[in-house]
């Protein structure tokens, strides 16, 4: 059966470049395009896609507006395709319910066939209707201050985190509910397409207690900071528990490669390290949480059911390599129990 798309841009050029580079493969079939958000709620009732792709900025309806209503009235699998500049809003699509995001391709080829994969991997996924546009509540954790850390690099535990599609939405409402005490660094690998990972930690940052950023090649990690890898680039650490960036390779489809940020992670912090794998396509990541298992880190994972995807996870489950698994709203709470005990 073939794959339903509705394109959904202001731009009558870009409709049509889009059209043309899905009417080229054989299980797809474009079945309409929409100038506004308000038509593309009306056509995605009326024609019951297997996918929409979605822009923001547009007229009568902004994107946003558009895949809120959409995912409370009849939900079907999003694909947003913006630009580098509009990257908040991408992620706040994310919140809403979109399933992931993506530059608008150009003519070149690589970012023609990754448009096209992405197509075809979120065209399968079943997505829930919603009961509401408005976000679920968050209640943030609250408790005395942790005590001051002596031991070096500054700091007794890391936690190293792996997702990936609806995954930004599962690291919100994680985040978001960590206080301001829970004094160990967390670090992100988390899988989003090039250009879109500073977009994101700012989103986070508009919504946590913890600050958010995008790590550096060099540094040291602080305490109570959060920080994503950005996706141009893979994350290790040296032996002087330091990150460093380093260029992906070549055949590395994963943006950026979890297996690798996790068993660097394992390798440096052994018994130190709390990995945590959560929702996302591949099996990726699921390496590096055996790693961190078997040095005698912690290891937890998102469960099945408040999965988006249960991909990567549920490999790394079914690997015999997960601690304890969590359903979402259950994992900040475990995590800020499960680093006060172990100060």
């Amino acid at each position: 059966m073939s794959i339903r798309v509705l394109i959904v841009d202001d731009s009558s050029l870009v409709r049509g470049f889009l059209r043309a580079i899905l009417e080229r493969e054989p299980d797809i079939e474009v079945v309409g395009e929409a100038s506004n958000g308000r038509r593309a709620v009306e056509m995605t009732q009326a024609l019951r896609p297997s996918l929409v792709t979605m822009d923001l900025e547009m007229p009568v309806m902004h994107g946003l507006e558009a895949i809120a209503e959409i995912m409370c009235t009849k939900a079907v699998p999003i694909l947003v395709a913006s630009s580098y500049d509009d990257a908040a809003n991408a992620c706040e699509a994310l919140r809403l319910g979109a399933l992931d995001v993506i530059a608008k391709p150009d003519h070149s080829t690589d970012t023609i066939a990754e448009f096209i994969a992405k197509v075809r991997l979120l065209a399968d996924i079943v997505v829930m209707t919603r009961w509401s546009q408005q976000p679920a509540k968050i209640n943030r954790l609250h408790a005395a201050p942790m005590p001051l850390l002596d031991a070096p690099p500054g700091y007794r535990h890391l936690v190293a985190i792996a997702a990936s599609t609806g995954g930004p939405q599962a690291l919100l409402q994680i985040l978001a509910a960590l206080p301001p005490e829970f004094s160990c660094p967390i670090i992100i690998a988390q899988h989003i397409a090039e250009g879109f990972s500073a977009g994101l930690a700012e989103w986070l940052a508009l919504h946590c207690a913890l600050p958010v950023r995008l790590v550096t090649s060099g540094e040291s990690l602080s305490q109570g900071v959060v920080y994503l890898v950005p996706s141009e680039y893979n994350a290790v650490f040296d032996a002087q528990a330091r990150i460093q960036l380093q260029q992906r390779a070549a055949n590395d489809i994963y943006r950026p490669n979890c297996d690798q940020l996790l068993g660097s992670v394992a390798h440096v912090f052994g018994p130190r390290a709390v990995g945590i794998i959560l929702t996302g396509m591949s099996s990726d990541g699921a390496w590096g949480m055996r790693q961190i298992h078997e040095r005698g880190g912690i290891t937890l994972a998102q469960d099945e059911h408040s999965s988006v995807v249960y991909g990567m996870n549920r490999v790394a489950i079914e690997s015999g390599v997960i601690d304890q698994v969590l359903p979402l709203d259950a994992v900040a709470s475990t995590l800020w129990k499960l680093i006060r005990c172990l100060q």
